[in-house]
């Protein structure tokens, strides 16, 4: 049974000024080290990278209910591909407990982009 649902749209180019800005610092405090060492070196491809896992990010928060902050942390969500390319979430902390509260075992994601947005729908499902 669905429990809840939730998407976000960035704009890349917002998302990649952020990044010239703050660079390592921001990737640190948004993206576990797994996601980074995932992202793609060309820097257009790991700029929409980055900016589609943080719209995955945020689409988590809204299915949780309780936004980025105190409740769950950024690095509280990360997001994996399959072997085949499938995107997938896993949660810690804060993010796992208030999952698990709600009766959410698995959350679905999904993922697009094009050269201005990228944008992200989560699915948080019970067993």
């Amino acid at each position: 049974m669905i429990i809840a649902t939730g998407i976000d749209i960035i704009e890349i180019e917002r998302f990649q000024k952020t990044l010239e800005r703050y660079d390592r610092l921001f990737l640190d405090h948004i993206f576990t080290p797994e996601e980074q060492a995932a992202a793609p070196s060309n820097d257009r491809a790991r700029v929409t990278y980055f900016a589609a896992r943080w719209a995955v990010k945020e689409a988590v928060s809204k299915v949780l209910g309780t936004g980025i902050g105190e409740h769950c942390a950024w690095t509280d969500i990360s997001v994996q591909r399959s072997p085949l390319g499938k995107p997938s979430v896993t949660l810690t902390g804060n993010a796992a407990v208030t999952a698990k509260q709600l009766g959410i075992a698995v959350i679905h994601i999904s993922i697009s982009h094009e050269r201005h947005y990228a944008c992200a729908v989560a699915i948080g499902e019970s067993p």
